[in-house]
């Protein structure tokens, strides 16, 4: 997604410089939109007034901010900085104090969308952080989305973000069970969909995802892996609240089942595989 991203501010007239744990990424932006391709994150933030990343996981996201070749290296006071990954909330409150330390205002900015919205700049952002830095960054996040929800203080973002995908995997795996069901009992799974929009159990996700699991396309959106990621952040800060989730456990369990059969790199509804292989059909359309 960050590739998109990067592409979309340089297209609204911005100069961009980028980093990519694969430097390639970045030599191609400076190639096709004359951004200014740098060795490290370091690089960026010294030559940058905003800055935004978006990158896979927590340790990741703390490398880029606070490691020794990172954000804080190079960023002036006064710089504002905005993660767009989606990482753990208390980890980006931790992130946030060390670069306010410097100087450096942070946002924790997560979005949703999943890659068609990063190309197409229509990006959903949950916004955590000071809300009058949030209005300074507003502009920049409007060449990379459309709808903005500011959530609160620092991490606030994020709780509103892991909220969204926890339902999302919830619902995902609702819809496996289901269809598995329907169809080893002997419902074609068309006239199931089609049910399922006309009732209460209508669902957008639902809706967008059945047409590529009947037609077997499993090719990636948003992968198996990175939602396990997000229930696992869901799940450990639920723990820290001291909140029990059994549904959202099992959900996980069921992402980890399709990493270990090899689909961790497939788009997460490649996770009905798992209840096909145990029921010994496939959700297939006509």
């Amino acid at each position: 997604m960050g590739y998109p991203m990067a592409r979309n501010l340089a297209r609204a007239g911005h100069q961009v410089a980028a980093w990519s744990h694969t430097a390639s990424k970045a030599q191609q932006l400076a190639s096709e939109e004359k951004a200014i391709a740098c060795a490290t994150p370091k690089q960026v933030a010294e030559q940058a007034d905003f800055i935004f990343a978006c990158v896979g996981d927590t340790r990741m996201s703390e490398e880029v901010f606070t490691g020794s070749d990172g954000v804080i290296a190079g960023a002036k006071a006064g710089t504002i900085a905005a993660d767009a990954s989606t990482i753990a909330p208390s980890a980006s409150r931790a992130i946030g104090e060390k670069l306010s330390a410097k100087g450096i205002q942070f946002l924790d900015a997560p979005c949703t969308g999943s890659t068609p919205g990063a190309i197409n700049a229509t990006l959903t952002f949950m916004i955590g952080g000071d809300q009058a830095v949030f209005e300074k960054t507003k502009p920049f996040l409007e060449a990379m989305g459309k709808k903005f929800y500011y959530c609160g203080g620092a991490g606030l973002g994020l709780q509103a973000k892991l909220t969204q995908n926890l339902i999302l995997a919830n619902l995902m795996q609702a819809f496996n069970e289901g269809m598995v069901l329907s169809t080893k009992g002997g419902i074609q799974p068309e006239l199931m969909l089609d049910i399922l929009d006309n009732s209460a159990a209508k669902s957008g996700l639902i809706a967008f995802k059945a047409p590529f699991v009947f037609r077997r396309d499993f090719t990636t959106n948003f992968s198996t892996k990175w939602m396990h990621k997000d229930i696992g952040l869901a799940l450990g800060s639920a723990q820290e609240l001291g909140l029990p989730m059994p549904v959202t456990s099992q959900t996980e369990q069921v992402f980890q089942a399709a990493i270990a059969e090899g689909y961790g790199e497939d788009d997460l509804c490649a996770t009905i595989r798992v209840m096909e292989h145990w029921a010994g059909i496939e959700v297939k359309g006509k």
